[in-house]
């Protein structure tokens, strides 16, 4: 257990930034979870509906430093690519 204040500060803001991290994957993987489901279902127009959710959800994701730049970028080209092949 920590002893100096500086590190029982830092024990605290770790735990709160480690439950929203959490929170933010968590609200990642869940869309991108959905979307693949809706795209394996085969409606395509409830497929783009979601796939610009799920670029919504991306971007967040970015900006909150949850997810680098490119790894998204190659999540939404990838994904892109399954919605627009859809017959």
């Amino acid at each position: 257990m920590a002893n100096h204040f500086s590190a029982l500060k830092r024990s605290r803001q770790s735990e709160r930034r480690t439950i929203r991290n959490r929170a933010n994957t968590s609200r990642l993987r869940t869309q991108l979870r959905i979307l693949r489901e809706t795209v394996a279902k085969g409606d395509k127009a409830a497929a783009e509906q979601m796939y610009r959710q799920t670029v919504s959800v991306l971007d967040k994701a970015i900006q909150k430093g949850t997810l680098h730049e490119n790894t998204a970028a190659r999540y939404k080209s990838r994904l892109g690519a399954r919605v627009s092949g859809m017959k």
